[in-house]
């Protein structure tokens, strides 16, 4: 959800490429709290609430914390709730790769409070061998307060950095040895680098649209080199997208437009540009929405190494 540069002052919100008018900073409101029936029993059970009320009082605070680090609108329409992993065709196969490699790392990238990787780890995929990563320090430690966890009740790894500065993320080239590699101290990290090869699974969700088109093929390269060279091994995200590439409007309405990519052209850059030609399978769903009468497209995808 957030990576790149993030830049706040009295005026404006830089969150990666995109620049947000937050003068006067929209004030939080509650009425925009909403959870799904699966939402609502995950986060029941992970944060150890039964109660509705007492369960959104818990959110809001924890909300009003994070806003004050840094307004994002991801922050103020409640999106860092959003399940999205487990909504992805792959996310099975994920969770099967978790239960069978003995040295499977998954990779929550972007990911504000880290909830996909909290629910990867709910369902069965080994906390220890999972990494949740923002550019922001505070919105990882605040995820301790959301779950109500500490290190030693939720042992998974919290890296803070940046993927456009090489010491954190360098571009490596794509791995081909498919043999296992000794495991690696996740909570020893430093930065991403060490794993380069090692990963079988990463979730970008909400990730790549925050970046112009050079910065999302770049980020594509960076994640191809961590990935693991073994057959099955993914990449998978959910972004705006489009029906053709270019500038694109999203849930904040007209004047807040992105760049994004297409499924032809989203599907190409993995399998030809970041990719050898045929060495992976790409899939891409592009879903119309409508929310507050904005109209904008969303697009899941994955990249699956054959």
């Amino acid at each position: 959800m957030m990576e790149g540069a993030a830049i706040h002052n009295d005026s404006t919100t830089v969150l990666g490429d995109v620049t947000f008018q937050t003068a006067p900073m929209p004030k939080l409101d509650p009425n925009l709290y909403r959870l799904s029936s699966e939402e609502a029993a995950f986060f029941k059970a992970q944060i150890g609430i039964d109660d509705d009320e007492d369960l959104k009082r818990h959110i809001l605070e924890v909300q009003a914390k994070a806003y004050k680090i840094v307004p994002y609108p991801c922050i103020h329409e409640f999106f860092f709730l959003r399940i999205n992993i487990s909504s992805y065709p792959v996310y099975e196969h994920i969770l099967k790769l978790g239960r069978e490699r003995s040295d499977a790392v998954l990779l929550d990238l972007g990911c504000c409070f880290g909830v996909d990787a909290r629910k990867a780890a709910a369902d069965g995929f080994p906390a220890k061998n999972i990494i949740a990563s923002d550019i922001n320090n505070e919105l990882l430690e605040l995820s301790h307060e959301l779950f109500r966890t500490t290190p030693t009740s939720y042992p998974g790894c919290l890296l803070p950095g940046d993927v456009f500065d090489p010491a954190f993320l360098s571009i490596a080239a794509r791995p081909n040895d498919v043999s296992s590699a000794l495991a690696i101290d996740l909570s020893s990290l430093k930065s991403l680098n060490p794993l380069h090869g090692r990963i079988s699974a990463i979730n970008a969700s909400r990730l790549f649209h925050l970046f112009t088109e050079d910065k999302q093929l770049h980020l594509a390269r960076a994640l191809a080199g961590l990935l693991s060279a073994q057959p099955g091994s993914v990449i998978c995200g959910f972004q705006v997208g489009s029906p053709e590439k270019g500038m694109a409007a999203t849930v904040l309405g007209p004047e807040h437009r992105l760049f994004a990519h297409s499924p032809k052209s989203w599907s190409y850059l993995w399998d030809g540009e970041v990719f050898e030609k045929g060495s992976v399978k790409v899939e891409t769903e592009l879903v119309k929405l409508v929310i507050r009468g904005v109209e904008y497209f969303m697009m899941g995808w994955s990249v699956v190494r054959l």
